[in-house]
Parts: C-alpha cells; sequence; structure tokens
C-alpha cells in the first residue's frame, strides 16, 4: 500500500472511530453501571471480539456468514438475545452494592461479555467487509494479510475512542455517587440502552449482496 493510500485510510478510520456508534454506548453503559474498571474491562473485551471478526473477514468467514441469510439471522439472534439479557440482568440488579472482591469477578465477567457481545455481532462484520477491502491493494499480494493488518489498526482506533468514552461516562457516574438514588437509577438506565441495543440488532437487515 502506498503512504497516500495509507493515510487515507487512517483519515477514514479516525473518523469512523470518533463517530458514536453501539460499540460507545455499550461501554458507556458498561461504565455507568458498574464503573470505570467494568467499562475499561468492556471495552478490551469488545476489542478482542472486533479482533475476531477482523481475522474471521481476512480468511473469509465472515463474506459466507453474510453470504447466507439463515447464518446471518442466526448470529444477529444470539448476539440481540446476549445484549437483551445482560440488559435486564443490570436493570434487576441495579439496588445491589457488592463487596470488592464480588466486584473484581464481575470485572472479569465484563471483559468476557464484551467479547460474546462483539463477536456475535454481525453489523460489526458486515462493517469490516464493506470498509478494509477499498483499502487493499491487490497488487502488493497477501490480501488477506492486508486486510487483518488494516483491521487491527481500525480495532485499535475504535478501542481509543471507547476508552475515552469510559473516561467521561465515568466520570460522570463519580458525580452521581454520593446519592443512592441517582446511582440505582443509572444503573437502570445502562441496563435499558443495554436491552435496546440488542432490539436494534433483532432488528438489522443483512447487507445486500453484490
Amino acid at each position: 500500500m502506498s503512504s497516500g493510500s495509507f493515510s487515507l485510510f487512517l483519515f477514514a478510520a479516525v473518523i469512523v472511530a470518533a463517530i458514536p456508534g453501539p460499540g460507545i454506548l455499550y461501554v458507556a453503559a458498561r461504565t455507568l453501571g458498574g464503573g470505570r474498571q467494568a467499562g475499561m474491562a468492556s471495552t478490551f473485551g469488545t476489542a478482542l471480539g472486533g479482533c475476531v471478526h477482523v481475522v474471521a473477514g481476512g480468511i473469509g468467514i465472515s463474506a459466507l456468514i453474510l453470504a447466507s441469510a439463515q447464518l446471518f439471522t442466526a448470529l444477529k439472534l444470539v448476539g440481540a438475545l446476549y445484549l437483551v439479557w445482560l440488559g435486564l440482568r443490570t436493570f434487576r440488579d441495579a439496588g445491589q452494592v457488592l463487596p470488592e472482591p464480588v466486584n473484581a469477578v464481575r470485572h472479569e465477567r465484563a471483559f468476557r461479555e464484551g467479547v460474546m457481545v462483539e463477536a456475535l455481532n454481525p453489523k460489526t462484520a458486515a462493517f469490516f467487509l464493506a470498509f478494509i477491502p477499498q483499502f487493499v491493494d491487490p497488487m502488493a499480494g497477501q490480501p488477506s494479510l492486508q486486510f487483518i493488518a488494516l483491521g487491527l489498526i481500525s480495532v485499535t482506533l475504535n478501542t481509543l475512542a471507547d476508552v475515552v468514552a469510559v473516561i467521561f461516562a465515568a466520570k460522570a457516574r463519580d458525580a452521581l455517587m454520593t446519592r443512592s438514588h441517582a446511582v440505582r437509577r443509572l444503573r437502570q438506565g445502562s441496563g435499558l440502552v443495554m436491552a435496546g441495543l440488542g432490539v436494534s440488532l433483532a432488528l438489522a437487515r443483512r447487507p445486500a449482496s453484490g
């Protein structure tokens, strides 16, 4: 890839990362509901889930999923149900205050759930397959490796944007921590946001082929 093409890719990837989307809303909701560490754990979890899509896209698995209406729908519904379940659980547990050791376990769980949420989202696969091939240079050889390399850069930029969202969400949460009623409402709201993201995913349509 020429330096000009790579610069154009970086510019486009930064713009895409900076635009608030479902990923930023998800990690912000996890931060509002569970605090900064839970938000960071979710961020690194979604980053790993994004890497799964990058590798799957590079070796052709994502294209197979998007080409099949049945596979796309199945993955979409599993991911949507998982998000809705996470949201309802967060809403249900909004009033609980747990000791620090239990919170540490929750942060590990937040990481695993972040991986699952992103890996089960076929919209992420569709994005990478639509965005990255525009910058792959067929004349340079190894298009799969180019795809994966550019995808990992994109995931890194998206993760940095998520970290910024977590920082701001954590500050907003800290400002309300002295009011238990407000904290409970905040956690309930974060649960509703996650459930809403699940509903949105369930309604997503498979991208038109060709």
